[in-house]
């Protein structure tokens, strides 16, 4: 479900939690908006073999994606200098647009890490968010 489709729920409070769902929350709007929006768009046309192939090279360009959001690859350099890709979340507060928080994702606890969970839509102890209303009668 496109992360426009979701209500963001309220952050926990305690700070170790909050780091946690700040994480989860990069990687519910990478899953839904990136990998979501690859998988919807394969051909269900194609064979059981091609379709399983296409979903293998998408989840494969995912986990790539937080290889570089980690650090583990993505980087280019001499022996002067490097280039780099650097990906933050940050919390908004709506109407000022004041940042109440924001985390360098390479900093966090590893996306490659939260991914296999997130393969299974299991995004933290503290739910990220909610289906709107809205989408939710709309997609019955």
């Amino acid at each position: 479900m496109a992360s426009w489709k979701l209500e963001l729920n309220h952050p926990p409070q305690e700070k170790r939690a909050f780091e946690l769902w700040l994480q989860h929350a990069a990687g519910l709007i990478l899953f839904e908006d990136v990998r979501g929006y690859a998988m919807e768009r394969i051909d269900p046309n194609l064979t059981v073999e091609a379709q399983a192939a296409a979903r293998k090279g998408i989840d494969d360009a995912v986990y790539g994606l937080m290889m570089v959001i980690d650090g583990v690859s993505g980087g280019l350099g001499n022996d002067e200098q490097t280039v780099e890709l650097s990906v933050s979340v940050r919390l908004l507060s709506n109407g000022s647009e004041k940042t109440d928080a924001e985390m360098n994702l390479r900093n966090g606890d590893g996306m490659c890490m939260g991914y296999h969970g997130w393969l299974e839509n299991d995004y933290g102890v503290h739910q990220v968010a909610t289906p709107r209303p809205s989408t939710v009668a709309r997609d019955a």
